[in-house]
């Protein structure tokens, strides 16, 4: 399915009819919107599949703008009465929401389902989930890593590794690594003993880490030889394969499969705007055309029949790549990342 057709066959955005959307009059002030992403590929991706389409559709004029997820901005512009940013892409916003940064989402004003998107949150609405994997370079290590396990071991394996600074996923990788159950990981991180054992892990590798901080550098760090494999997330990799000729590879094993949401800042001037492109870009024709165009799982189940089956093979959510996988847990890292990053950062300078 093509952008074109998405607009002519999408209905029920926030009660309003694409018929109605594309009679739209000429921008106003209240027409205009502002929507924050993680950049890159993946934003180029966003841009084909919703913002434009969204802006040809109801005359509104979209400006974008990217983070990487400093949730601290959200928190400074609305605890100041600032909002610039009306609709935000962003993953563990539970913190946000549990501390009023972010509007509480109303589903009848979305005008769709809640029932059909996994991994909801009270002010989230999932807008895809990706995956958190370790990628290499082909002609590298032509046998690749085969485990989690893999990546921890400097002797079958020398060379530096690629690492996000963020706490998350960083531990539950670490303690899969040192044998901990995947259903467990969680249960055991909640623990004073189990963060102690995942720092532990940590430390077998750390001498060897590179830090990465956005995605763009994932991708990079493999093509300049500065890491021998690095984690990263699925899309990044897909697009140097595809779109760079690269001869990278992605081991699934202990994927850590998270949802990106779609959330509003509390206190935005524009939030019926922000309902409208949401429910726009989470209408199963706009959800599919994502998909295509960069491999993350639809956040919108009934996207998934509309998606071919060779863009299905290549989802993380392809059963194949979900044998040994884990969900991220947003509660537990809504409960847990303020004191747990604090550590991470004092770990990471020693």
């Amino acid at each position: 399915m093509r952008i074109g057709s998405i607009i002519a066959r999408a209905v029920g955005v926030a009660g309003v009819s694409v018929s109605a959307l594309l009679s739209a009059q000429p921008v106003s002030a209240a027409d205009q919107l502002t929507i924050v992403s993680w950049g890159g590929n993946f934003q180029d991706s966003q841009r084909k599949a919703f913002f434009e389409p969204y802006a040809s559709a109801t005359g509104t004029k979209v400006t974008e703008d990217s983070w990487n997820g400093e949730q601290a901005k959200i928190r400074a512009m609305v605890e100041t009465n600032t909002v610039t940013w009306d609709v935000v892409v962003g993953g563990s916003m539970g913190q946000l929401c549990a501390d009023g940064m972010l509007e509480t989402i109303d589903w009848n004003k979305l005008g769709l389902d809640p029932e059909k998107f996994n991994g909801r949150e009270d002010c989230a609405v999932p807008a895809n989930a990706a995956a958190n994997i370790i990628a290499y370079d082909k002609d590298k290590l032509p046998s690749g890593p085969k485990t989690i396990a893999d990546f921890f071991d400097l002797k079958k394996f020398p060379g530096k590794r690629g690492l996000n600074s963020r706490p998350i996923v960083n531990l539950e990788w670490a303690l899969i690594a040192d044998g901990v159950p995947i259903g467990e990981v969680y249960k055991v991180l909640s623990t004073p003993e189990g963060v102690d054992r995942a720092f532990k892990k940590l430390d077998t590798i750390k001498k060897e880490a590179v830090w990465w901080t956005s995605g763009a550098q994932q991708a990079q760090l493999l093509a300049d030889g500065q890491v021998v494999m690095t984690s990263a997330w699925n899309g990044r990799i897909f697009d140097a394969v595809k779109n760079s000729g690269k001869h990278f590879a992605i081991m699934w094993d202990a994927q850590i499969l998270g949802y990106d949401y779609w959330v509003i800042p509390k206190g935005t001037a524009r939030l019926d705007e922000a309902y409208k492109f949401i429910a726009f870009a989470s209408s199963p024709e706009a959800q599919a055309e994502m998909a295509a165009l960069i491999p993350y799982a639809p956040g919108n189940q009934d996207a998934v029949a509309l998606v071919d089956a060779e863009t299905r093979s290549n989802l993380p959510s392809n059963p194949e790549h979900m044998a040994n996988a884990l969900i991220y847990d947003e509660a537990f890292w809504a409960d847990h990342q303020d004191e747990l990053t604090q550590r991470f950062s004092a770990w990471m300078a020693n």
